[in-house]
């Protein structure tokens, strides 16, 4: 988060200057000037990370921001409000707005509201989106998603299942990033499955305030119980378990990593996103086939490459629907570039000049 105010301060003179273009005029381009006020409605899964990467560049760019953060996390809303006013900002530039999310898509038919800026689950954004195309207000949509992590033949397998290992248990999983699709080439996918195992077994799931825990539990009863359907479903359909694990017993909505494989492709750990520790490992026969399965879903929003071949994963990835590319490494978002994704993943772009831009006026001047 810190990071992300420092680059937006480091750059905010050469993102908001005037640019100039030649025509008939003597003088012609374009300038930029702040919306005035975006609504931030923001989820739970990174508190303060989220709400910060869709207010900073909009409070860079000038203009206000209303944050209606998830009702799980009031706190870390309160506690932005608190930080921002702490830092110097204008008394009511950066507002923790403590109210249901119904209200706040009301709000979009307020005239003070000129933009919205959304991160959430797919059916919630498409309420936001209707709400704010029946007032022409201005939207961001960042959505969810079901990353494809694909491994080639030639890729560094004990590196490519190491990482992977991270990007699918990241915050037990409960990431709209995490790789959640395991595409694997048929001549190391035997290698590959057993270091992702390996890994997956050597994890530490328990209390989060335990310095040597590494993975916590799930949000909430619904959450686990939403992921235990999917998994269910998906053996229904056939799959095999390559590493059984579920609700564990106790306090806490804590569930156990679970590794899949030989799955239907209609499977739900396929078709939909599944927020939590559930990795489904598919292999493939060439890159053609593995380019379908990675593009087989309604997401895109990032996708993992691993290859020794960088110019191959290149002409790969121009294939590949998905706003997010990282080869040899997990997806990630990054403040120096923009973040956003394909088809349901969601519309617009966070981060960089661009997610700045979204939240700004565009006025052209020509002078004679």
């Amino acid at each position: 988060c810190a990071w992300l105010c420092e680059y937006f301060s480091k750059n905010i003179e050469g993102f908001l200057a005037a640019e100039f273009v030649e025509t008939d005029a003597k003088t012609s381009g374009f300038l930029y000037e702040p919306m005035g006020t975006v609504l931030n409605i923001m989820p739970w899964n990174f508190p303060f990370w989220q709400a910060m990467r869709a207010a900073v560049p909009a409070l860079a760019a000038g203009n206000v921001i209303l944050l209606k953060h998830s009702s799980d996390v009031p706190m870390c809303s309160l506690e932005l409000e608190k930080v921002f006013c702490q830092a110097g900002l204008p008394p009511g530039a950066f507002q923790s707005l403590l109210i249901k999310g119904k209200t706040a898509s009301e709000l979009l038919a307020r005239e003070e509201i000129n933009a919205v800026s959304f991160t959430g689950s797919n059916h919630a954004g498409q309420k936001v989106a209707a709400e704010a195309g029946r007032y022409m207000k201005k939207f961001v949509l960042e959505l969810g998603g079901s990353d494809p992590f694909i491994v080639l033949e030639d890729a560094d397998v004990e590196k490519a299942a190491e990482v992977a290992v991270r990007s699918r248990y990241q915050n037990a999983g409960q990431s709209c990033i995490a790789a959640k699709r395991f595409i694997v080439a048929e001549s190391v996918e035997e290698d590959f499955t057993e270091e992702f195992v390996k890994g997956t077994e050597k994890l530490k799931v328990g209390d989060p305030m335990d310095p040597n825990t590494q993975m916590g539990p799930l949000v909430n009863a619904k959450q686990r119980d939403r992921l235990q359907e999917q998994v269910d479903k998906t053996l229904s359909m056939g799959a095999d378990v390559l590493l059984e694990g579920g609700p564990m017993e106790g306090e806490g909505f804590f569930y156990m990593p679970t590794v899949l494989t030989n799955i239907n492709e209609n499977a739900p750990v396929l078709r939909e996103e599944t927020f939590g520790p559930v990795a489904p490992i598919i292999p493939f026969d060439n890159e053609r086939e593995a380019v379908k399965i990675a593009n087989n879903t309604d997401f895109g929003l990032g996708t993992s490459v691993w290859t020794e071949d960088r110019d191959r994963a290149m002409m790969l990835i121009r294939d590949i629907q998905a706003g997010v590319v990282a080869i040899n490494n997990m997806v990630s978002s990054d403040p120096r570039i923009p973040f956003g994704g394909f088809k349901k993943s969601g519309l617009g772009r966070e981060m960089y000049r661009v997610g700045m831009q979204e939240f700004m006026q565009i006025k052209s001047l020509k002078v004679y």
